[in-house]
């Protein structure tokens, strides 16, 4: 097949095929080695023609190993011969303790591929494709493979799913079946499925920044007022004499502020009843008695007006809410860990309305009435249910309790978000991720706990989104930057890559991309990634299904692989629509 080396240009070799042979085009994508008497160059073959083959080189083979990039190109005369198997498992990897099966080449007669374990999961990796073209399949059979290598046992492993249709249940459910030591864990949005036990978000252990993912918060100005709801709900979650003392202190200040405006008092008996409708305490309400000289008479009948247009009791009513007024209660400072509710946070956010400043600034105000709006539609929405948990738990505990599966340590851990909008499903990965990302950041051992965070559909999620505009920084791009450092890993699945983080995908260092045919995505793809060759997007259009070309760190070479099926599949495939559309027989 192969003649001599017409010419060499840039880093493509033009070979004449051998007279009397046959061209063949199962040569596209094949690997060749030139070899003359001081060095062994390795190619691929790109193009094939009727007289010319042209052959990309990839690097040298030089003391049993391969070196990607060529400096010395092959001499006009060397000898031209397809790669032996000793040679392909210099490029493809071999079975060994640090090593991993992925599949099989479909070049090679199958030829296994496998890959170094740390070179593929300490580095953060893509999966591409479009639908239907085996990203889930591959996904769930790499960690089957994971869990199937009898040479590494990975009893400390921690895989995080977020699982956007409910497909790795069936997938790993039986994962114990191989191990007794391994556990699957699953945290559902779909309580009819019966699957697992519903997921639960600890409110009292957001902060400013996730209370502000929930709220779709806008402005920085709304941030000062979540910070000032959250400690109010601390403060109030106390339940004690200074709890209560705090209440009657923020409503005696709003009253007193509307007391002193201008306007008339028919408006300001109408502003005062409306604090009255959202913040009450037992001793501080419209229907408390006050104490007159020689009477006594419920706090709402003081606002009578006389026929002067002012209160006929003002001097009452000032001297009754003075009494509840104390500045000292403002340098109060409640403990952190303190367990409240959501409805606790909304009741928080009515007295955080009333609090000095809010009131007399239409534009702020607005913004907290927006933000009062969004709680109250979660804390009366399904999604509610999420954040009803029984008691407190420490930050630590509940991270604890996320890989416990009834006293044994689960190593992947699955949340089914199949079951809630798209709104909610970004929040609950995005704070689990900033949970477990601020918890590596804690460890004292710097990346002893490694946690991979596996995001299917993750251009719902990972996206260029208005985070670092408002809290400095997106959680996905901070982990795409640091979380090596700290043995946080990120995989993306994903079939619409121009729809992810610029800078989360240029963090990443490994691609499996399996069938993709949009346009924008494979220029994407171009654009983004400046290692990868035009070959190599070329070659990704024509896959079959549950076949990939990888390429990146973890890999000397781009390489198709051919994923064998999981076993068990997960829940992914298409509907059977002839069976469906059948009457079932008698």
């Amino acid at each position: 097949m192969f003649g001599r080396i017409v010419y060499i240009s840039d880093n493509l070799a033009h070979i004449s095929i051998a007279e009397g042979t046959p061209v063949n085009t199962n040569l596209i994508n094949m690997h060749v080695v030139f070899e003359d008497d001081t060095k062994k160059i390795l190619g691929e073959v790109q193009d094939v023609g009727d007289e010319i083959i042209k052959v990309r080189f990839l690097g040298e083979i030089a003391d049993n190993k391969f070196i990607g990039g060529v400096i010395r190109k092959p001499m006009l005369s060397a000898n031209i011969r397809i790669i032996n198997k000793e040679e392909l498992a210099l490029l493809v990897g071999k079975s060994d303790k640090d090593s991993l099966y992925l599949g099989c080449s479909p070049l090679y007669d199958n030829f296994p591929i496998y890959v170094d374990i740390n070179e593929i999961f300490s580095n953060h990796t893509a999966f591409f494709g479009n639908s239907g073209s085996g990203k889930s399949y591959g996904v769930a059979r790499i960690l089957q493979n994971v869990f199937l290598n009898e040479k590494v046992i990975p009893f400390k492993s921690n895989f995080f799913i977020f699982d956007a249709y409910g497909e790795y249940h069936n997938a790993f459910g039986g994962v114990n079946k191989i191990n007794d030591n391994f556990n699957f864990k699953i945290y559902t949005t779909n309580m009819s499925q019966n699957k697992g036990r519903k997921l639960e978000i600890p409110i009292w252990l957001l902060g400013i920044d996730e209370i502000a993912l929930l709220l779709d918060a806008e402005r920085h100005s709304q941030l000062l007022i979540i910070e000032r709801m959250i400690k109010l709900a601390r403060i109030f979650a106390e339940e004690g004499e200074v709890s209560q003392r705090y209440k009657n202190h923020l409503i005696a200040k709003a009253i007193m502020n509307i007391l002193y405006t201008n306007q008339t008092a028919a408006s300001k008996r109408n502003d005062i009843f409306s604090i009255f409708a959202t913040c009450t305490t037992k001793e501080f309400n419209l229907e408390a008695p006050v104490q007159g000289v020689g009477y006594v008479r419920k706090f709402r009948e003081c606002f009578l007006i006389d026929r002067s247009g002012e209160f006929a009791e003002s001097v009452l009513i000032t001297n009754y809410i003075t009494q509840f007024i104390n500045e000292e209660l403002e340098q109060h400072q409640p403990p952190k860990n303190i367990y409240y509710t959501l409805p606790d946070l909304e009741k928080a956010l009515s007295f955080t309305l009333i609090s000095e400043g809010l009131l007399q600034n239409e534009e702020i105000y607005h913004e907290a009435i927006t933000l009062k709006v969004r709680l109250h539609g979660v804390v009366n929405s399904e999604y509610a249910q999420f954040f009803e948990v029984p008691k407190y738990t420490s930050i630590d505990n509940f991270i604890a309790s996320l890989v416990s599966a009834q006293g044994k340590k689960a190593q992947i851990i699955n949340f089914n978000l199949e079951d809630v909008e798209d709104w909610f499903a970004k929040f609950v990965t995005k704070i689990f991720s900033k949970m477990l990302f601020d918890f590596s950041k804690a460890l004292k051992e710097r990346a002893s706990i490694p946690v991979h965070l596996f995001i299917e559909e993750a251009h719902r999620y990972v996206q260029n989104d208005r985070d670092v505009y408002l809290l400095g920084y997106n959680i996905f791009e901070r982990v795409a930057k640091e979380g090596r450092k700290y043995g946080m890993i990120l995989n993306l699945i994903s079939q619409r890559p121009v729809e992810l983080s610029e800078t989360v995908i240029s963090q990443c260092s490994n691609f499996l991309i399996f069938k993709m045919n949009h346009p924008r995505d494979l220029d994407y793809i171009r654009k983004m990634l400046p290692n990868v060759s035009a070959e190599v997007v070329e070659k990704q259009k024509s896959l079959q299904p549950g076949t990939c070309v990888a390429f990146g760190k973890a890999f000397k070479v781009p390489v198709l692989i051919r994923m064998d099926l999981p076993k068990p599949e997960p829940t992914s495939s298409n509907a059977d629509i002839i069976n469906r559309w059948q009457l079932e027989s008698n």
